[in-house]
């Protein structure tokens, strides 16, 4: 194991330390098994010595003998067996916890980088790999280990110099399995990769069965699964090939230094030191050697599989979360909002997506943004809740810098509904109310009133009650986008942003939710960034962007009548519509 190796495997053990007296349980478990397994050897030694002259006491105590030792062997795997599982557990729940916690704590530009799926495995695979290397790979090297050194030690006892001879012979053994684990660990690597071709193949075709039959590509689908499932087949085959070879090479040396080992054994000058009884006692506990050893060497490609997962992770929990050095908690927000001179780039060899920005907004005015796609609305609007942070400039709130506000209080006071609705797989109270611990219904409903939601709410078999299914689909668009926007009521925050909030809504539900933001912007602050320009019309200011820059404001009638940006935009659209 590498430098790194070690470093990563001492912080994955200290995730075991809070369970140390399971562990140590496990262990005196681990003792008694490796105690109790030697003492085979000694009761074949006792069995054989005791035949040639056998007594009543003899007929008594090797019964008794073989029922301890079994029992003991039995209490050994139990206390060994259930500790280890529980602090493996307990690794992988604190592990597990401790990565999805860091991850709602990332930054955004984290998330614009890394897909759900990427990070999902993370939360799940990952951590089982990395558990495999804290309790399993140490199982085995504890459990087997003490055997291993419990049947040395009564080796020596027997017989030192038959025992110095026999460990001659090891390492051979040692090495083939070595080669045997090293070529089943890259074999396994390409079944995994082969079988991570099958499901994502699998899952796109199921998922995109609509695309799939509208262009009659049944077969060529057909044709793409086989040749992965055929992949991983081949890689399987050579799995098994190499199992079937390993075993029998591995018993073969193993045979040919047992026979040694009884060649030298049955020399004269060693035989009349030795009973029957030892001489079957030393070869009993050579040949129960095998299995341990074999195991022992084998645990190398867990730790390794382990190591490499938990590289990512560690890496994962290391990453700077959000920065929150705000120390002010708001009270009560009027909601005015400055934007003093402010520029943004993604990254600092990227260029500025705004520029110089300079706006102005008064509490309870309803400011309106458009602008080309790509002209930076929309991350104008997530400098407010800082989802990013300005590369230059400043941002105030009731005239108080937003990097001064603690970030959790700061945003309690903005509600923001976006274009691309989350919805979560619960009841539609419960996705009215999301983040309130029992939100009373009577506000809900409420909210869901002035969103013009409730009139097919409560059209539904199961009313507030229904469960709404993975993001929304058992809902139409304009349905989920009316939901959104009774959450954004019912948090009933001071400054309300909406990213495209009407796009995906047809005419007559765009009427509702005409009605319902009329309602919903009297007494709040309001950003509307907005494509269709007839949903803004009675907007008391609106800011036209073009390439991160305002270019353009004023009123509806007054952008108009001055024949620019605002002008042309208006009367594409207004063609579009003829």
């Amino acid at each position: 194991m590498t430098d790194s190796g070690w470093v990563l495997y001492k912080r994955l053990l200290t995730y075991v330390k809070p369970h140390w007296r399971a562990f140590a349980l496990a262990i005196v478990g681990f003792v008694i098994y490796a105690a109790s397994s030697t003492a085979l050897a000694e009761m074949m030694k006792r069995l054989i010595d005791g035949i040639q002259n056998p007594d009543a006491t003899f007929r008594l105590l090797l019964p008794l003998f073989v029922v301890i030792m079994f029992a003991s062997r039995g209490v050994g795997t139990f206390l060994s067996t259930y500790f280890m599982s529980y602090v493996g557990r307990y690794v992988i729940h604190t592990l597990r916890c401790d990565v999805f916690a860091h991850l709602l704590h990332l930054p955004g530009r984290f998330f614009d980088h890394h897909s759900s799926g990427h990070l999902v495995s993370r939360v799940t695979y990952h951590v089982e790999q990395v558990a495999g290397a804290a309790t399993k790979a140490v199982t085995i090297i504890l459990r087997e280990g003490l055997f291993v050194i419990g049947l040395i030690g009564y080796l020596f006892w027997t017989n030192w110099m038959l025992t110095l001879l026999f460990l001659g012979v090891t390492p051979v053994i040692a090495g083939v399995v070595g080669y045997v684990s090293k070529r089943f660990r890259r074999i396994s690597k390409r079944i995994q990769h082969s079988m991570g071709d099958v499901t994502h193949v699998a899952s796109e075709a199921l998922s995109g069965y609509r695309v799939v039959r509208t262009h009659g590509a049944e077969a060529y689908e057909k044709q793409r699964f086989e040749r992965v499932s055929e992949e991983n087949r081949r890689q399987s085959m050579k799995e098994a090939m190499t199992r079937a070879v390993s075993s029998p090479v591995i018993l073969m040396l193993v045979a040919i230094s047992m026979a040694i080992l009884v060649w030298l054994a049955m020399a004269p000058a060693l035989m009349e030191n030795m009973t029957p009884g030892e001489f079957v006692a030393f070869i009993t506990a050579a040949a129960l050697m095998i299995k341990p050893v074999r195991q022992l060497t084998e645990v190398n490609s867990e730790i390794q599989k382990g190591i490499a997962a938990a590289a990512e992770l560690f890496g994962l929990l290391d990453m700077t979360p959000e920065q929150d050095e705000g120390k002010k908690i708001p009270q009560q927000l009027t909601g005015s909002v400055v934007v003093d001179n402010v520029s943004f780039r993604y990254a600092d060899d990227q260029p500025n997506v705004l520029r110089d920005i300079n706006i102005s907004v008064a509490p309870g005015e309803l400011v309106a943004i458009v602008g080309r796609s790509g002209s930076g609305k929309s991350t104008l609007v997530s400098l407010l809740p800082r989802f990013y942070r300005p590369s230059e400039g400043r941002i105030l709130i009731d005239g108080v810098n937003v990097d001064e506000y603690a970030l959790g209080p700061l945003r309690q006071h903005i509600a923001l509904v976006s274009q691309q609705v989350t919805l979560f797989n619960a009841t539609i109270a419960d996705n009215i109310g999301y983040g309130v611990t029992n939100p009373d219904p009577a506000a809900i409903e409420a909210a869901a009133q002035a969103a013009y939601a409730s009139e097919f709410i409560e059209k539904l078999p199961q009313g507030y009650a229904t469960v709404v299914g993975e993001n929304g689909v058992m809902l139409s668009g304009g349905q989920r986008q009316r939901l959104a926007i009774a959450r954004a009521i019912f948090k009933d925050a001071p400054i309300l942003i909406l990213d495209e909030a009407t796009s995906a809504l047809d005419t007559e539900s765009e009427r509702y939710i005409q009605k319902a933001l009329e309602h919903v912007c009297k007494g709040r602050t309001t950003l509307v960034i907005a494509h269709r320009l007839s949903t803004i019309e009675r907007a008391d200011r609106i800011l036209v962007m073009d390439q991160g820059r305002i270019i353009e404001q004023g009123t509806h009638q007054a952008l108009l009548e001055a024949g620019g940006a605002y002008a042309a935009l208006h009367q594409l659209q207004f063609q579009d519509n003829e």
